[in-house]
């Protein structure tokens, strides 16, 4: 009985609660930010087709971090009105206020291309170095704290390596970095992000309460299922509101920490295939195209177009095929990564 309560208050409560405020905040956010013209500029080496999205409402990200913050400070106050709130919460909240972290630098990024109208919005370097701040924010903290746990579960082998401090401090950092603009590069397609973030905060869920016990985690994730969900009901093709750069450094902020925070830095290759074969593909486009200008005096791709997604779009895919076959690979590689638990 006792875990059956355990799971409605860690689980069940935090998503119905943030799919419930993310969904109310569809029809009052969305004609907002249509007001305030913040569209989204298609930029012009994009697919053709994409361009009718141009004016689409930007920044929805906002509407699902709201409906994660306020399950998850509904999940904490209840339990302490209870007398059953556990210390492993503020792990959860640490890593939520962490990833609204870098959601504000992604803010920042969406509202240059918006309202200051720079399609690129931030540089590249800037970007990167706020990113680095707000890792090394949180590792200090979780080691000030005495909560820095440097040991990573090997997938499949079910043997845990404690790296040594030195090493596991830079290994975090680019982790967080790498994640973060993983997701983001993924975020091309209408509900492409979302729902591989979906299945992806689905695991981290089930995996945190049942194999590991971490309430905290399992509530930020639970939640962040619940928000992505109802995020979707306005962000599925066609859609009427994009998450941005807001929400998708915000979404790949929560999906590294919660791998971190629960040991499980490796099992990201797994559950991430997407987000990292969209990066690779990126990688391998720019640097094969920069290796054969300079050896034939002309560029050449492997890929028709960089990330993954446009290249199956410019195959004859359409979007929601393309988002359907990637959601169902993460689904099964989810369950696959579970079992290696």
């Amino acid at each position: 009985m006792d875990v059956v309560k355990d799971m409605l208050m860690s689980s069940l409560l935090p998503a119905v609660i943030a799919f419930a405020v993310t969904a109310f905040l569809g029809p009052v956010f969305i004609p907002w930010l249509h007001k305030l013209k913040f569209g989204q500029e298609i930029r012009e080496e994009g697919p053709k087709w994409h361009r009718k999205k141009s004016g689409t409402p930007t920044m929805g990200g906002i509407m699902f971090i709201v409906g994660i913050a306020v399950a998850m400070s509904a999940t904490v106050i209840i339990s302490a009105a209870k007398g059953n709130l556990n210390t492993v919460y503020g792990r959860g909240v640490l890593v939520l206020l962490v990833a609204v972290g870098f959601g504000l630098v992604g803010f920042i990024d969406d509202y240059i291309k918006v309202v200051k109208k720079r399609n690129l919005g931030l540089t590249a370097a800037q970007k990167f170095l706020m990113q680095v701040v707000l890792s090394v924010i949180y590792v200090v903290t979780l080691y000030a704290t005495g909560g820095l746990k440097t040991d990573v579960l090997i997938p499949f082998f079910k043997v845990t390596w404690t790296m040594p401090v030195w090493l596991y401090i830079p290994f975090v950092i680019f982790l967080v970095c790498a994640v973060v603009n993983a997701v983001n590069l993924t975020d091309g397609l209408d509900g492409l992000a979302s729902s591989i973030t979906v299945v992806v905060s689905a695991f981290f869920a089930a995996a945190a309460f049942i194999a590991f016990g971490e309430y905290g985690i399992s509530s930020l994730a639970a939640a962040v299922f619940g928000a992505l969900l109802g995020f979707l009901i306005y962000n599925k093709y066609p859609a009427r509101v994009f998450m941005g750069d807001t929400g998708s450094l915000f979404l790949g902020a929560i999906v590294v920490l919660m791998a971190i925070d629960t040991g499980m830095h490796f099992f990201l290759i797994i559950v991430g295939f997407v987000y990292l074969a969209e990066t690779l593909s990126v990688i391998i486009q720019t640097s094969y195209f920069k290796y054969t200008k300079k050896k034939y005096g002309e560029g050449k791709r492997i890929f028709k177009m960089s990330p993954l997604h446009h290249h199956f779009e410019m195959c004859g895919w359409n979007e929601v095929k393309i988002v359907t076959v990637f959601t169902v690979v993460t689904i099964i590689l989810c369950v696959i990564a579970y079992l290696a638990i």
